[in-house]
């Protein structure tokens, strides 16, 4: 059944094998970049929290845009 989702009958193809690897290693790779930019997301936004002037200002309700 597999074979007939994929489009093709017979034997492995190793062209097809060396790219199903490729693609595999290409997304393990990518979830690893994105693991990695995630922490550093965290670490600046740590960073940055209570640093923001707009923090301090305490404002109830928005106010109008003048035109």
């Amino acid at each position: 059944m597999a074979k007939a989702l994929l489009g093709y009958v017979g034997g492995s193809d190793p062209r097809v094998l060396s790219e199903m690897r490729r693609l595999q290693q290409r997304v393990h790779d990518l979830e690893s970049e994105l693991i990695r930019i995630q922490a550093e997301n965290d670490m600046l936004a740590a960073a940055h929290h209570g640093d923001s002037l707009l923090d301090s200002i305490d404002v109830p309700q928005a106010e109008p845009a003048l035109t």
